[in-house]
């Protein structure tokens, strides 16, 4: 199951528990189900990618696991010259990690410094 599926899942389940808004708009599930669609939640460094930041002492909505990416960079004592460094310099891996998650209630946007 990818991010964005368990992302989705676990809204719909906040927003059924009433933890988060509604967006207004209507969606299906991937059951075929047609509901209102959750408000978006972001992590905190995808709030940051988008623009946005944390409010100052904001508590995270939900905390749930989701797969994180890890990029296993070989160390210079196992390159040796029969090694190919740039087949194996970014082999990596996933596991799932705990994630915290805010709603967009609890971001503001990031003022651009004036120059």
């Amino acid at each position: 199951m990818t991010n964005a599926m368990i992302i989705f899942l676990e809204s719909v389940k906040l927003m059924e528990a009433g933890v988060i808004q509604g967006s207004g708009i209507k969606g299906l599930t991937p059951d075929g189900r047609e509901i209102e669609l959750p408000e978006q939640i972001h992590t905190y460094q995808a709030w940051k990618q988008l623009g946005y930041q944390v409010k100052k002492g904001s508590k995270a909505v939900a905390q749930f696991p989701v797969w994180k990416y890890i990029i296993d960079k070989m160390k210079e004592a196992e390159v040796g010259d029969d090694v190919d460094v740039e087949q194996n310099e970014n082999k990596g891996y996933c596991h799932m990690k705990l994630a915290s998650f805010f709603t967009k209630s609890q971001v503001e946007k990031i003022q651009e410094a004036t120059k």
